[in-house]
Formats: structure tokens, C-alpha cells, sequence
């Protein structure tokens, strides 16, 4: 270029991508399609708002839900022997739980708990665990603890049969991973009254329709942890059993699983969590335990047996937590030992 002459001017498509967060990656080639749709979406908008009517000219949200309702109407008509059929297997399990842990009596019970904590995790948990459990009973309040860990086993064994198939299949997809996420995100995100209304219409008051809100919201840590415990395996470990000749479903049951055991643990003690979080509310469907023990007292506006009640609840969590997190390190541990 020789003195006084001007620089050649830069195409504009060049000069945006310099401006765009320093990047000397160019645009791509249809970079305008996207603008020029929301700049047509919004023009449709504001001239139906001033062609149309003076204000927001829809309102189908009372035709879509009305024919949700007929929706879940017939499913209901259709499909009351499957419900009913669910909702007995779901009893017979709580009631079979429940029966078998008074039949223990409390004293065995607080035993076995607390020797599984001294054996796991410490001594110092087991005498945690002891105590809380015989404070319970000293309160009256053994009859609700005995129910609440029926319900809670009863979840999370349904949600470990539902998710952790279903995070496996999902780390092995990344279609179903892409569907599955938006899906995920709604059943943690949607208020548990929204769907404990269909629970009551299939399964009726009581415990069935409790497990089925608890399992809606439950379910989620499950999926995305054994999901992303899967798929973030070292890649040098996978190649190493690759060269033996594995195939993949020999891959998958003899290495990934067995790898990604540790997080897929870590995802049942975060289910166990939020399914323990969901007893109050499960109670106002006509669950019984800890938490209609405190929707009782909250009732009568009984403050001082609502703060037991809860104190309850927080204690099951603690034991509950610290013994999962102890199966968790133990399979570290091995895994870091092999």
C-alpha cells in the first residue's frame, strides 16, 4: 500500500464480528435470520394489538385447560382399573413396611438404626441417631416417624426403579438426554398443588396420591446424576476397556455403571432429600405422618407440637443423609483402592 493511499474498506458482515465480544471468528453466514424473526414476531404482535382490539387479543387459556380436564376425565374413566390396580400394590407396600417396623418394636428399631450409623459412619452419628429416635418415641411421636420412613422408602425405591434406568438410557442418547432435560427442569420447577389435583382425580385421598407427587419431584436428581456420572468418565479409562475388545453393552454394564456408581449414589441421597422435603404437603392429600402431624398443629395453631413435629422430619433427614453419604464414600473408596 503505498503512502496517502486509503485502506481498503472491511466488509460490514467482518467489521460485526470484530465488534461481537472481541471474537475473530466471522459471523455465520445466516446470522441476520434470527433478528429479522423476532423483529417480525414483534410487528405481528403490535399491529393485532392495534388493528384487532386495545388489548391483548388471545385468551385460550380457559379452552386449553377445559380440555386438559376432558383429557384427564377420560383417562380417569378409561383407565380406573390400572389406577386402581397401582393403588394397591403402593398400599400393600406401605402398610407391609409399616407392619413389619411396629412389629420390630421401637427398641430394635433404634438399635438397627443406630448400629447401621455406628457401622457406617461413626459412633458419634450412632449416638446421634439413638437419641433423636428415642426422643421421637418420648414425644408420642414414634407411631408418625414409623410412617414417614414407610412413605420415604417406598419413593425412593420407586424413584430409583424409574431413574436410574432412565439417566443410563439417557446417557447413552443424546436425543433422549435433549428431551428429557425441559421435562426434568418442569417436574422440578412446577408447583406440587398443580399436580397433586390429577392425583387426587386417578388415585383418590391417602398415600397413593402422596407417592405420586413425592415421586414427580423426587424423580429429577436421580435422572441428571446418574446421567452425568456416566458421561463424565474419564475418556483414557474407556478407551483402556475399548482395547479389550468390550462390546457396548458389555461397556456399559462392566465399566460405566460400576465407574459412575459413587454419583449415581449422591443422586439417591439428594431423592431421598427432596422426597423427605415433600411429607407436609404430601400430608394435605391425606398422608399420614410427621407431616400431618404438623399440618395438625398448624391447624390448632399448636406452634410448640408443629416445631416437634418439624424437628422430627429434620432429624430422619440428618440420618438419613449422613448414612447415604456413607455408602457414597465407601464406594469412592473401593473404586480408588481397585
Amino acid at each position: 500500500m503505498t503512502d496517502g493511499a486509503m485502506p481498503p474498506a472491511m466488509p460490514p458482515r467482518h467489521v460485526l464480528s470484530l465488534i461481537m465480544l472481541g471474537s475473530n471468528r466471522p459471523l455465520p453466514t445466516r446470522w441476520w435470520i434470527a433478528p429479522a424473526v423476532i423483529v417480525v414476531i414483534g410487528l405481528a404482535f403490535v399491529l393485532s394489538y392495534f388493528l384487532v382490539a386495545a388489548e391483548f387479543p388471545f385468551d385460550v387459556g380457559r379452552d386449553v385447560g377445559h380440555r386438559i380436564d376432558i383429557w384427564l376425565d377420560w383417562l380417569k374413566d378409561n383407565f380406573s382399573p390400572v389406577f386402581q390396580a397401582i393403588k394397591n400394590v403402593i398400599v400393600w407396600f406401605l402398610n407391609s413396611l409399616e407392619d413389619m417396623m411396629l412389629w420390630l418394636t421401637w427398641p430394635a428399631f433404634i438399635g438397627a438404626i443406630a448400629l447401621t450409623s455406628w457401622l457406617l459412619v461413626s459412633f458419634r452419628m450412632a449416638l446421634f441417631s439413638a437419641a433423636s429416635l428415642l426422643l421421637l418415641a418420648t414425644f408420642g411421636l414414634w407411631g408418625s416417624t414409623v410412617e414417614t420412613m414407610a412413605l420415604i422408602i417406598v419413593t425412593v425405591t420407586l424413584s430409583i426403579l424409574i431413574a436410574v434406568p432412565l439417566g443410563v438410557w439417557a446417557s447413552q442418547s443424546d436425543r433422549l438426554d435433549a428431551v428429557l432435560r425441559p421435562i426434568l427442569d418442569a417436574m422440578q420447577t412446577m408447583p406440587s398443588f398443580v399436580y397433586l389435583v390429577p392425583a387426587i382425580a386417578f388415585f383418590s385421598l391417602g398415600d397413593t396420591p402422596a407417592v405420586f407427587a413425592t415421586l414427580i419431584y423426587a424423580v429429577p436428581p436421580a435422572v441428571r446424576l446418574t446421567n452425568l456420572g456416566i458421561r463424565q468418565l474419564p475418556e483414557e479409562t474407556l478407551e483402556a476397556a475399548d482395547s479389550f475388545g468390550m462390546t457396548r453393552s458389555q461397556m456399559l454394564i462392566k465399566v460405566k455403571i460400576p465407574l459412575a456408581i459413587p454419583t449415581i449414589m449422591a443422586g439417591v441421597n439428594q431423592t431421598t432429600l427432596m422426597a423427605l422435603s415433600m411429607v407436609v404437603i404430601a400430608s394435605l392429600v391425606g398422608a399420614g405422618g410427621l407431616g400431618l402431624d404438623v399440618n395438625r398443629a398448624l391447624g390448632r395453631i399448636e406452634p410448640g407440637n408443629a416445631f416437634l413435629a418439624g424437628l422430627g422430619i429434620v432429624f430422619v433427614a440428618i440420618i438419613i443423609d449422613r448414612i447415604t453419604q456413607a455408602l457414597t464414600k465407601r464406594q469412592q473408596s473401593a473404586l480408588g483402592g481397585d
